[in-house]
């Protein structure tokens, strides 16, 4: 199950998705600048998720145990502000994020840099 967002949605609020396991992918619109904290906890089926560039935060544990997630693209060029564990638990897939600002990302991100890679 794909779940479409809207433009006119500028927050996804805490535990909106929690535990939702039949979300397969999510694309956030550019119009989302905060995904609350607990958001798309426990998703396990969750494969993929695109966050648009307009995102500004990320609360705490926001995609935590997101297990099977393959791939998570982020195209916001200023890093997001992360809150704690927020891809703790996310088979240590590849965070995709703008070519140009990959150095930006790994170091507001150091917890993640090692995953951080330029959008193919």
């Amino acid at each position: 199950v794909s779940v479409e967002i809207g433009e006119c949605v500028t927050s996804i609020g805490d535990s909106a998705f929690y535990g939702c396991s039949g979300l397969t992918s999510i694309d956030i619109p550019n119009s989302v600048v905060r995904i609350g904290q607990f958001a798309f906890i426990s998703c396990r089926g969750l494969t993929s998720c695109t966050i648009g560039s307009g995102i500004a935060y990320i609360e705490n544990l926001a995609f935590y145990y997101c297990s099977s997630l393959q791939s998570i693209t982020v195209r916001a060029t200023t890093p997001p502000l992360l809150g704690d564990d927020v891809f703790y638990g996310t088979n240590n897939c590849p965070i995709y994020v703008p070519s140009n600002k990959v150095s930006s990302y790994k170091s507001a991100w150091s917890d993640y840099s090692d995953r951080i890679q330029a959008i193919p």
